[in-house]
């Protein structure tokens, strides 16, 4: 049998995705844990073979923590990230973690059932979604905005003008307008909107 430990802050999630592994002939789920402390303790006490993992876990360490702390054990169980968040930061924080496989929750359930079998035996699984996103992150220089850039872009991101940003932050709307001439150049856009979906899709801002 193949032993998994299930961790994810959300009963529901948890109790749906027991029903179907455990409808799976060789596979047990093992242990249920809501948070990245206590998955750390079930698989030091149980072994498990398979952790699947989510990212955001709320208070405490977050799922990607939990995930560098267990594949730094000896003999680790292998660890597939299951979860709602693709943005690249997500995916390569998770990937640098020591991940095995990242899939999303909108999965097919047999592609999530596959992907179990497929880790134990020591192979990788990536959302096509996902392996192509890391590729071309992998290809692309990292871009990194200033304090002041990302938080300008995050205002704009809320909605701001130009003025109303000014306002907030007790500085000159031309000032303002320098820094998303920055951050537009970074990011390789021409526009707020365009702006905003590179950097949450970088993972730079919320």
């Amino acid at each position: 049998m193949l032993r998994i430990l299930l961790v994810d802050d959300h009963p529901v999630v948890r109790a749906g995705l027991r029903a179907l592994l455990s409808s799976h002939e060789g596979l047990d789920v093992v242990a249920e844990a809501s948070s990245g402390e206590q998955a750390l303790e079930l698989v030091a006490s149980l072994r498990p073979d398979v952790v699947l993992m989510d990212l955001r876990l709320g208070a405490g360490i977050d799922g990607a923590q939990a995930t560098a702390a267990i594949t730094a054990r000896p003999d680790p169980p292998r660890v597939v990230v299951l979860t709602t968040y693709e943005t690249d930061a997500d995916i390569l924080r998770a990937v640098e973690a020591g991940a095995a496989g990242y899939l999303l929750k909108d999965s097919d359930p047999q592609v999530l059932v596959d992907a179990v079998w497929a880790a134990s035996r020591g192979e990788t699984v990536l959302n096509p979604d996902v392996a192509q996103r890391l590729y071309r992150q992998i290809r692309s220089p990292r871009v990194d905005l200033s304090a002041r850039e990302t938080q300008i872009v995050g205002l704009v991101a809320q909605g701001l003008s130009n003025r109303a940003i000014a306002k907030e932050l007790f500085v000159t709307e031309a000032t303002v307008k320098s820094h998303l001439v920055h951050a537009f150049s970074k990011l390789g856009v021409d526009s707020r909107t365009a702006a905003v979906a590179a950097a949450r899709e970088r993972g730079l801002i919320e």
